[in-house]
């Protein structure tokens, strides 16, 4: 374990001397997501707000993100909402110089609020799962003055709520100001 602990400072310490810019801000925007799979769910609106760092080798970044996210969706039957805080760790590459860039990489999302509706016939009261496994891919575009703007669509791998095929699909749009 401590071999492994090693090799993964020795690595950061790398990349970071390796880096040519890098990147701190925070971004804000709207989720449009859904749950898929489920049927008679219509989508629900919600905010995303959070963190970003970035590193930047010539043409490619990593940026790992810290994000408040509210998703779920909405019905007759009641609102399913599921806020998480998300860890998206996002790989760029940019397209056209410092300026327009493609986004793919993997999204850990972890509950801090649901609130399902309560079915009095079933006497349950559903629960969602802890932890979302994702994946996103988008776009974005660093202007001047430090703004970024990122659209993208996370595709949920995991189930929001035990025995029921119900996966996550969320687009965002987000602005975002970087520090650096």
């Amino acid at each position: 374990m401590k071999k492994l602990v090693l090799l993964v400072v020795a690595l950061g310490m790398f990349s970071i001397s390796q880096a040519q810019e890098f990147d701190l801000g925070v971004k804000a925007g709207v989720n449009f997501s859904q749950l898929r799979d489920a049927g008679d769910v219509d989508n629900r609106t919600g905010v995303l707000a959070g963190a970003f760092v970035g590193v930047k080798f010539n043409k490619w970044a990593i940026q790992p993100e810290i994000l408040y996210s509210q998703q779920g969706g909405d019905s007759d039957f009641g609102d399913y909402h599921v806020d998480y805080v998300n860890i998206p760790v996002m790989f760029k590459y940019y397209l056209i110089g410092d300026f327009l860039n493609l986004q793919v990489g993997p999204q850990f999302g972890f509950v801090a609020n649901d609130d399902f509706p309560e079915f009095n016939a079933i006497g349950d009261q559903v629960e969602s799962k802890d932890f979302d496994m994702s994946a996103a891919v988008g776009a974005g575009l660093d202007l001047p003055f430090g703004l970024r703007v990122d659209a993208r669509y996370n595709f949920g791998f995991t189930d929001v709520v035990e025995n029921a095929d119900a996966k996550n699909g969320v687009f965002s749009l987000a602005l975002g100001y970087s520090f650096l």
